[in-house]
């Protein structure tokens, strides 16, 4: 007899890297936690859970002892609250923030009986730098965000799972710092920027949607915001080396390691990104009513981009991810498989594809 699966939680099974790395864990008996129930046909047992409550710590150690996992993947995290329709700036700090420290409380308890849980990987973010990165930010580097909120959130839960990390005893600790996420099943405040795509809450934004209408990308004028440079990363990339670090097999005594990550090759600008997207510029005169515009936008409830994010947007943010490609060594292509040009592409070439499909005299 065949022995059973090794067996991993994945917490956010439900949102979009969940779901895209649930096809890359066949080596596994995956249990996937989420506050809703995930949209998919794989092998999956499923449990409910919120993170936003105190009890989901215990809920989360009694599912721990039951399943016995040989890792847990932390994706539960609300980067966006409209789409999620988590609106209350509390109980989005309770999943973010504190939910992330009763994960690790919860690892930490289950790994005092035994040391079960051999792995624990974490999605940070490049937001948790803060913006502004000109010079190419390196895993030392100190996190500064500032006025974005999920970049903020970020930050905090970096540091709580840093500060956690050496109480999960015998647990080797992964956080994972990506770029903006690219592909063509990502929706982000970034592509719906280029994309144009309205969307808002408000009966204006569904009808502009339904009527395929676009609003413009905008920049404030002046040539350093068309210059500033930018990096993406294929979300199947991430997923992929979620997979990769699953299945490898450890060395000894590492306790934490740290990673940015970013596609291959360098850094778009963003006039590059304005062309690759097709997308109709409109220059606004300086930061503060590019500020305005999107505050205004968000309040109509006609973008989903919020204001706090506008700091982000017109500055440098790059990495380094020298570290990530020494990890993987000779792996790295296999793994890292999209140049940051095509990963960002590709958030487009779907939306290209629908405009040729329509008839002509039907547009």
């Amino acid at each position: 007899m065949a022995d059973p699966l090794p067996s991993i939680i994945v917490t956010g099974i439900s949102g979009n890297l969940g779901q895209r790395l649930l096809p890359m864990l066949s080596g596994f008996r995956v249990v996937g936690v989420d506050f809703r129930p995930p949209q998919a046909d794989l092998p999956l047992q499923f449990v409910q859970m919120d993170f936003s409550l105190e009890s989901s710590c215990l809920e989360l150690i009694q599912l721990l002892r039951e399943v016995r996992p040989v890792a847990v993947v932390h994706l539960a995290f609300v980067m966006d609250a409209v789409r999620t329709g988590i609106l209350d700036r509390d109980r989005i700090w309770q999943v973010n923030v504190a939910g992330t420290a009763r994960v690790m409380e919860a690892v930490t308890e289950a790994n005092r009986e035994w040391p079960m849980v051999e792995k624990f990987i974490f999605i940070s973010s490049v937001s948790a730098y803060g913006p502004r990165l000109s010079t190419p930010v390196i895993e030392e580097s100190p996190l500064a965000a500032h006025t974005y909120t999920y970049g903020i959130h970020k930050m905090e839960a970096d540091r709580v799972v840093q500060e956690r990390a050496p109480a999960l005893r015998g647990c080797s600790v992964y956080i994972l710092r990506p770029h903006i996420f690219a592909g063509a099943s990502v929706e982000n405040y970034f592509m719906e920027a280029f994309r144009g795509i309205p969307g808002g809450a408000s009966k204006r934004a569904a009808r502009m949607r339904k009527r395929s209408k676009r609003l413009p990308c905008m920049l404030p004028l002046g040539n350093k915001y068309l210059h500033n440079r930018i990096q993406f990363v294929h979300i199947d990339d991430v997923a992929r080396l979620v997979a990769f670090i699953l299945n490898k097999t450890e060395p000894k005594g590492r306790r934490l390691t740290i990673m940015n990550v970013a596609g291959r090759g360098g850094p778009l600008n963003y006039e590059q990104c304005v062309r690759l997207a097709k997308a109709k510029l409109v220059r606004v005169p300086t930061e503060k009513l590019f500020r305005l515009v999107l505050r205004m936008l968000w309040a109509i409830k006609l973008s989903t981009i919020p204001p706090d994010v506008a700091p982000y947007m017109t500055s440098d943010t790059v990495m380094n991810t020298s570290r990530l490609e020494e990890f993987l060594g000779s792996e790295y292509e296999n793994v890292i498989r999209f140049p940051i040009a095509d990963a960002f592409g590709e958030c487009f070439r779907q939306e290209e594809a629908k405009v040729q499909a329509v008839p002509a005299g039907k547009a």
